[in-house]
């Protein structure tokens, strides 16, 4: 059994009270006390009712867990679910952030994400602005962490729990099929053909690349540098993959572009026609819809097994 799929069936069963040893909530108080993935101790004298969100995938989290009432502001990129789009912007395009915006909202929570720099969150804090750190998970107990740890912040644990449990169940019937895959295929995820002879493709350390060696297929990424790293094109063509997923069709990538580029007709996911566009938000964004690309992943690659 693969690394990844020890780490994986652990997740499952870690114990709830591991992932919540860090957490405490005094409940005649109400005071929230909770050490976030600086490892540094937040107090909250509170629920939160005016959080202002740093990153798409912290949107999402507040939301999955009923708390976007408490949603006031968010980042340029925040456009899941819809209703986040309308919410008033406070930058982050370019790493940049309008400070000024941010405390004009009077937040009493300010979630950030690992893409916030620690210069960013020491200057919100110096400006008496309460900040907390959420981790990227790299399996799931991560997320199941990062979801208790806003629905705590928000008084939604309870929420946070239901969602958790529907999420297990739906990722065990995942994990009890995998044993029956008797046939595994090489696989290219393509993040950005902005140049097609070098496309970005997902590496080694990315979830694609987690999700495919769970089901005991092969990424044609996973020995390159990095998590995001480019290929070239004629190492795509070499390598022949069964399956093509795009992430990047957003960028205006199609299937049928795809299927002319020169030489790639030769590929036998385009012989097949098994090429797929492929929603690369709920692949890149640690939040609850990365059950939903697994599911997608499985159902394109094994639809024998996964119906």
């Amino acid at each position: 059994m693969s690394t990844f799929r020890i780490h994986f069936a652990l997740s499952l069963l870690l114990p709830l009270s591991l992932l919540l040893a860090s957490c405490s909530l005094d409940s005649i108080s109400n005071t929230i006390t909770l050490t976030d993935g600086l490892n540094r101790v937040i107090t909250l004298h509170g629920p939160a009712r005016r959080v202002v969100s740093l990153a798409p995938s912290n949107t999402e989290l507040l939301y999955e867990v009923g708390a976007g009432a408490t949603v006031v502001g968010c980042d340029d990129f925040s456009d899941f679910p819809m209703e986040a789009k309308a919410l008033p912007s406070i930058g982050g395009s370019m790493g940049i952030y309008d400070l000024t915006a941010i405390a004009a909202l009077k937040p009493d929570l300010i979630l950030a994400a690992e893409i916030n720099t620690t210069e960013l969150i020491e200057s919100l804090e110096n400006m008496g602005l309460t900040v907390f750190y959420l981790n990227n998970p790299q399996h799931m107990d991560g997320l199941y962490q990062n979801l208790r740890f806003v629905g705590t912040l928000a008084g939604k644990n309870d929420e946070a729990e239901s969602l958790i449990k529907s999420l297990d169940i739906r990722i065990k019937t995942i994990f009890d099929k995998l044993p029956d895959i008797t046939k595994h295929y090489r696989v290219y995820y393509e993040l950005d053909a902005t140049d097609p002879n070098r496309p970005f493709t997902a590496g080694p350390g990315s979830y694609i690349n987690s999700l495919l060696e769970a089901a005991g297929d092969q990424n044609i990424g996973e020995t390159l540098s990095s998590s995001f790293s480019a290929i070239s094109a004629n190492e795509v063509i070499n390598q022949n993959p069964d399956f093509i997923l795009l992430g990047d069709t957003a960028y205006g990538v199609t299937v049928e572009s795809v299927k002319l580029r020169h030489g790639w007709s030769a590929i036998n996911a385009v012989k097949n026609n098994q090429v797929y566009a492929f929603d690369n938000d709920i692949v890149s964004r640690p939040t609850a819809r990365i059950v939903d690309a697994i599911e997608t992943l499985a159902r394109i690659i094994h639809p024998d097994i996964f119906r």
